[in-house]
Formats: structure tokens, C-alpha cells, sequence
């Protein structure tokens, strides 16, 4: 015969203070670990969203970021010459934008804690290659001029940031006339002015890097392979989508390897947790064993019973966890981009694939915690177990 499930259930309702916590020990564990696992997706989130699958970007070879690149003018012109490149359907203009991305330190609004911040000097052409751009407040900047925009994030928690505000650099004083909102992108985390004046203004003979749209995104392999050929050039060709996955590689895997850390501290305490409650559930029902055993009820039966309440108990605390955890997308943190050494705002970001795993992760809690103890409930002696009661 097989125990009802719903034994297991009054059982845990019975010890209403054990459970609750031990479960809340469980819910802290499975909290700690969504909520890395939330950060990691949420930065790798920011920076691949940041890219379009249909851009390519071109760097220097051997640089690991925008900011460390260089490209010649000379070098400029032959990809510019590229067949593949696809135009604006109005004009017929190469959808291509030559780039210059530079770093410079802002305070911060409040505490005056300056940060890194990138620059961009864009083309009329960047917006659009970057569709999710959109100017919420003010106006572009003209060309040729001393005018920027700001992106959201830049605006809220930088001193100068604001419309209206000016912020010096490059030894000259810049004017921020337009505010835009990238979404869940990087760019939310730039300064974007004319490419021109920036590179006079920095003193920059090249630039940054280029991108621009395929004609037809399955030409991508071929282009890559005619530009690594070509002897003038000595550059790396991505897809703009896999240039800021590996900017979000190294972080992501430093989140993970902390965050993996932490849970496998905190989950001991958690299992500990578990087998004590299970423990004194089994001291407390010796003689309601002795008695589904005298019932006919076999020790595999009574073993997985005591398993089912400790999964329960896990699978309590991994939704408990789950609902903490998920608050915490209403926050949005800022981190330094490793390989740009750039501030970056992201949020936390929670997927089904982080779900089913925390909600794995803590049944598995529960099932460690409560194997031994069941075990030890299902090999108890009838007469033992009556005489004891």
C-alpha cells in the first residue's frame, strides 16, 4: 500500500513553526541563488541586447573593446567600398558609421564619487543602425557643434547630465541638449555627440571602430572572410550581437562563480536545516510508523513518505525564494564593464531557465536533507517502534 500524499502535507501543517523555518532558511538559499543568477542574466541581457544580429562592427585587431581600438581613415575607406553594406531606402546612403568611443570621469549626483563614462562620437547614420534609440527629451545636436545628448541612465546619475547642463571635457565645455532612452541597452550609459568634434577635441586621428548593416545578414561569413584576407587591413569583423556577449563574458562568469560560492555556504546551513526537522519528525512519530507498519504499509511506502514531506518543505522554501527574488527586478544597480572599464546600469532580470532552476536546486535541498532520515523511519522494527509509543 502507498501513503496518501495528503499525510505528508497535514504533517508539515501540524509543525506549522518548524516549517516555517526551516522553509524560510531554504527561501533565504534559493533568494541568494536567483538573485546572482538574476544579475548575470541581467548584465548579459544589457549588453547583448546593446547589439542588432544584422550589424557587423569592425575593431582593431587583438582589442578586447571599442575603447582600446584604432582604426585608420585609410583603412575606413576600403571597408566603406564593401558592396555588401546595405543602404537607406530613402536616400540610398550606406547604412555605415565611423565611431569614436573615449572614456572620461564624471561625479556622480550626491555623493561626487566620479565614475567612468563613455563617450561616443557617432554618425548621422548611428541612429539608424540602432533602432531602440529614441529621444525622449530635447533634440539631436547639430553638427559641427559642441552639442551632445545623454542617455537616461547618464542623466539621472551624473552631475552635467541633464538637458539644459553642460559638462567639460576634451578641454572644451559641451552642451546637452537631448536626452534618450536605449531600453534595456548599454547605450543608456553613453554620451553621444558629433564624431568629428570629438576627435578633434580629443585629439584622435582614428576611429574607435565601425559598424554598419548587411545587405543580407547571411552574407556575414563571406564578408568576414574577404576582410581578413585583405593585407591593408588588420582588423576582427563580428556580428555586433557577439561583440557584446563577449563584453558581458568575463562579469557574467565572475557573477556566476560568486554567486555559486555563496549558495554552497548557505545551502549547508539550509540542508542541516532540513534533516534536523526531519530528524525530530521521525523521533515524534515513531509509534504512527510502528502503526502504518502494523497496517501493512511497507518500508518503502513510509520512506517515501518522509522524502515527499521533505520535498515539499524544499519546494516551499524554493518559491518563497522565488518570490523574494523577483522584487528584485524593480532595482537597477550600476557595475564597471571589465572590459571597457566604463560604469554600466543593468537590472535584474528573471527568466524561466532561472525558475526551473532555482525551484531544482531547492528539492534537491530537500531531498538530501530528508533521505537519511527517512531511510532511518522506514527501517524501524514494528515492535520496536510500538513499544517505544
Amino acid at each position: 500500500m502507498t501513503i496518501p500524499l495528503t499525510y505528508s502535507l497535514r504533517n508539515l501543517l501540524t509543525r506549522r513553526l518548524t516549517t516555517f523555518l526551516t522553509a524560510s532558511g531554504m527561501a533565504l538559499v534559493v533568494f541568494v541563488f536567483a538573485s546572482i543568477n538574476m544579475l548575470s542574466a541581467g548584465l548579459e541581457k544589457t549588453l547583448v541586447e546593446t547589439g542588432s544580429d544584422n550589424n557587423v562592427i569592425i575593431t582593431r585587431k587583438a582589442a578586447n573593446s571599442e575603447v582600446q581600438s584604432g582604426i585608420e581613415r585609410s583603412q575606413a575607406a576600403i571597408i566603406e567600398s564593401l558592396p555588401e553594406i546595405a543602404t537607406d531606402s530613402n536616400g540610398g546612403v550606406p547604412l555605415l558609421a565611423k565611431e569614436l568611443v573615449v572614456l572620461i570621469s564624471l561625479p556622480k549626483r550626491g555623493s561626487n564619487k566620479p565614475a567612468n563614462v563613455v563617450i561616443r562620437g557617432i554618425h548621422p547614420v548611428s541612429l539608424k543602425l540602432r533602432r531602440q534609440i529614441n529621444l525622449i527629451e530635447g533634440r539631436m545636436p547639430r553638427p559641427g557643434s559642441s552639442e551632445i545628448i545623454a542617455g537616461s541612465s547618464i542623466a539621472k546619475r551624473f552631475k552635467g547630465g541633464g538637458i539644459g547642463e553642460t559638462l567639460r571635457f576634451g578641454m572644451r565645455d559641451w552642451t546637452v541638449v537631448g536626452i534618450f532612452d536605449a531600453g534595456a541597452t548599454g547605450f543608456s550609459s553613453e554620451i553621444w555627440g558629433d564624431v568629428i568634434q570629438l576627435m578633434q577635441a580629443f585629439r584622435r586621428p582614428a576611429y574607435s571602430s565601425i559598424t554598419f548593416q548587411l545587405r543580407d545578414t547571411g552574407e556575414f561569413d563571406s564578408v568576414k572572410s574577404m576582410l581578413d584576407m585583405d593585407p591593408r587591413l588588420t582588423v576582427d569583423v563580428r556580428r555586433e550581437t557577439r561583440y557584446y556577449r563577449d563584453q558581458s563574458e568575463a562579469m557574467a562568469k565572475f557573477l556566476r562563480i560568486l554567486g555559486m560560492s555563496l549558495t554552497i555556504i548557505f545551502s549547508i546551513g539550509a540542508v542541516i536545516g532540513a534533516m534536523i526537522t526531519m530528524y525530530a519528525a521521525v523521533s515524534n512519530r515513531i509509534g504512527e510508523i510502528g502503526t502504518l507498519r502494523a497496517l501493512g504499509f511497507r518500508r518503502t511506502s513510509i520512506m517515501i513518505s518522509f522524502l515527499v514531506e521533505a520535498l515539499l518543505l524544499g519546494l516551499v522554501g524554493g518559491i518563497g525564494g522565488l518570490i523574494l527574488a523577483s522584487f528584485m527586478q524593480l532595482i537597477t544597480i550600476s557595475t564597471m564593464n571589465w572590459q571597457t572599464f566604463s560604469e554600466l546600469a543593468f537590472s535584474f532580470t528573471l527568466t524561466l531557465d532561472i525558475i526551473f532552476k532555482s525551484l531544482i536546486f531547492s528539492l534537491l535541498m530537500g531531498f538530501i536533507g530528508g533521505v537519511i532520515p527517512a531511510v532511518k523511519a522506514s527501517n524501524m522494527k514494528i515492535v520496536d517502534a510500538l513499544r517505544s509509543h
